[in-house]
Formats: structure tokens, sequence, C-alpha cells
């Protein structure tokens, strides 16, 4: 009588723990349209699309998924450990109150379609028209060249004498 007592509480024990520890963690797949996206969490790097997420974080915690795949727009999401309700971890709970902080699940599967990047045509790109440079500084960078021995006297004596004709035919 005695051994069976024992036996009784022992699988007790063993049931109430397995609920315990099987309560606590949570398993997501994450997937891509296309797949093969760069994936990561929490801004680390831990693989490709798609991709199995397992972890024990307590209810409400969120965690920061980055999609990247060349020729398309990244994608910044994040999803939440209060997707759905894990019936383990309630009944955990009633036994012992700590399995309370893992009652909440992620869905089974989190899918995210990447958007195409647009491609940037050549006519299309503006470019700032380029202000040309006053007399002045020419005449500075010119003379910063020959104090630094880059030009010759004779040179900067030629290129000043440009500059400063260009000034006369305005």
């Amino acid at each position: 009588m005695r051994n069976q007592t024992l036996m009784t509480r022992a699988v007790s024990v063993l049931l109430a723990g397995s609920v315990l520890l099987a309560g606590c963690a949570s398993t997501t797949m994450i997937q891509s349209t296309p797949s093969g996206a760069k994936l990561y969490l929490d801004n680390e790097p831990v693989g490709t699309t798609p991709y199995t997420h397992t972890d024990t974080r307590i209810v409400g915690t969120v965690t920061a998924v980055r999609l990247e795949k060349e020729g398309y727009e990244p994608l910044n999401v994040f999803f939440s450990r209060n997707e759905e309700v894990d019936v383990g971890a309630v009944i955990g709970g009633l036994i012992c109150w700590v399995p309370f902080l893992w009652v909440m699940k992620y869905k089974p599967v989190h899918s995210y379609e990447l958007t195409p990047a647009l491609p940037v045509e050549p006519s299309k790109v503006i470019v700032a028209p380029v202000q040309p440079k006053s007399k002045a500084d020419r005449l500075r960078e010119l003379k910063q060249l020959l104090d630094e021995k880059i030009i010759t006297q004779e040179e900067f004596e030629k290129e000043k004498q440009k500059i400063l004709e260009e000034k006369e035919n305005k």
C-alpha cells in the first residue's frame, strides 16, 4: 500500500513537472514570400526563411523581425507572445502559479510578403545642379596646389592667367 502511494505521488509529480515545462516553450514558423530571405530577430541574424523559432519568453514579450532579400524592400515587423492561449500552461498554473507567465503562445505560423524594390531609372534620377566655383575659389585652390608643390610656378602663372582672362571675357 505504501509503495502504491509513493508510486502515485511520483507519477503525479512527473506529470505536473512535464506540464509545467511543456507550457514554458512556444514555437512559430516564420515564412516569407519569396522564401530565402535573411532573417534577423531582435537585430541578431538567425538564418533564412522558412525558419522555426522557439523560445521561453513570458507573456507579452515582443520580438522584432527584419527580413532582407536582394531585389526587395526590407521588411520590419513585430510579433508578441500573446497571440494564442496555451492550455498546458493554464493547467500548470492551477497547480503552481509560475506557469501563468507562459499562458499565451505564438501563432503556429507567421507569413510575410516582401515587396519588390522599385528599379531606379537613370532618366528619373534627379541630379542637383553643380554650382560653378567662383574665380576667387579657383585661384585659392590653384595657390594651394602651388604651395603643396603639386604644380610648378610656371603652371601656376599660366592657369592663373586663364582664370583672370575669363573674368575679362564676361
